[in-house]
Formats: C-alpha cells, sequence, structure tokens
C-alpha cells in the first residue's frame, strides 16, 4: 500500500509513464500549498492517450488502495484533474499544458523529471 504522499506520486507518475506519457514532472508543494502536497504533470498527444493515462493511473492506484476524490476534464481529454487529496496528477494535451504552465506558477516548487523519480524520494 502506498501511504507516503511522495511515494504515492511516484507511483502515479511510473503509471502514466506505461502508457507513454512524457515530460513528466513532479513538483513538490510542500509548505507552498495548503491544498496538496504534490503536483504530477504530464503530456498526452491525443484524447484517447489522456484518457488512458487517466484510467491507468486509476487502476494502479487501486492496487494500492488509493481512489481519487474526483476527475475532472476526462470526457474533454485536453486537460485532465486527477485529486487524490495528497498528491493532484495533471494530464495535459501539450498546448494547454503550455497555455497554464503550472510549472512556472510553481517556479519555486523543488520537482523531478522523468527518469529521476528515485532520486526525488531522498
Amino acid at each position: 500500500m502506498v501511504q507516503d504522499s511522495k511515494a504515492a506520486a511516484i507511483a502515479m507518475a511510473e503509471a502514466a509513464a506505461d502508457k507513454k506519457a512524457y515530460d513528466i514532472m513532479l513538483l513538490d508543494l510542500r509548505g507552498k500549498s495548503n491544498v496538496t502536497d504534490y503536483f504530477v504533470l504530464c503530456n498526452g498527444n491525443s484524447t484517447p492517450q489522456v484518457q488512458a493515462i487517466c484510467m491507468h493511473i486509476e487502476e494502479k492506484l487501486k492496487d494500492y488502495d488509493r481512489r481519487t476524490f474526483r476527475v475532472e476534464g476526462y470526457r474533454e481529454g485536453r486537460w485532465v484533474l486527477m485529486d487524490y487529496g495528497d498528491v493532484v496528477v495533471h494530464i495535459f494535451r501539450p498546448e494547454t499544458r503550455d497555455h497554464y504552465a503550472l510549472e512556472r506558477l510553481w517556479g519555486d516548487a523543488p520537482r523531478a523529471v522523468e527518469p529521476n523519480f528515485e532520486e526525488f524520494m531522498q
């Protein structure tokens, strides 16, 4: 079971990578946000791929007894937000990610970029 929010964020990022998500990034928001501990950001090339990434993360995290509180944007598939409480996953189409630029908004947050997630654990 993934109890720790950092380990959960890494498991979600790895699940996204299983479905060929790219530009995967983890942002550590502890001490910077009172809403969540981590953001997982990633891209998919098409609506079906964005939806597949979302479904795969949900399935993988069920194995760890973690469920989303809510999922938004699935139907449109341009920006899917998956709220797990302590971790929020954002699955974007590239143009939508560029427009909202969450990594710039949270520019001072510690981050890890695929494939260096294990280094993030330390």
